[in-house]
């Protein structure tokens, strides 16, 4: 069974930096594609960003491209979500989710395209 696990949220000022992790469990996390997606009070939960099994191809939304980073550690199997010059309106829960990449890769921005999820982590940036 996979777990997924986020950590690093917290509250942050608006301009700041925070990083987020997500640490899997299970053996083929390298053939895994990996996204994060966000959910904000009374809204739908939103694709933010996604990368290849080997960190080599990512796709970012419009809203924190230039100011988000995804990345990975396969040797940790762990993802990561740099976050820079937050605002208050990238408040909102972060959950990372994994594909087991069947298909090849392309940016996977549709919460259907994920076979596993994580409980999320709560951001809050404050103005």
């Amino acid at each position: 069974q996979v777990q997924l696990v986020e950590s690093g949220g917290g509250l942050v000022q608006a301009g700041g930096s925070l990083r987020l992790s997500c640490a899997a469990s299970g053996r083929t996390f390298g053939s895994w594609i990996m996204g994060w997606f966000r959910q904000a009070p009374g809204t739908e939960r939103e694709f933010v960003a996604t990368i290849s099994w080997n960190g080599g191809s990512t796709s970012y939304a419009d809203s924190v491209q230039g100011r988000f980073t995804i990345s990975r550690d396969n040797a940790k199997n762990t993802v990561y979500l740099q976050m820079n010059s937050l605002k208050p309106e990238d408040t909102a829960i972060y959950y990372c989710a994994a594909d087991r990449g069947v298909g090849g890769w392309f940016a996977r921005r549709r919460l259907s395209e994920y076979d596993y999820w994580g409980q999320g982590t709560q951001v809050t940036v404050s103005s």
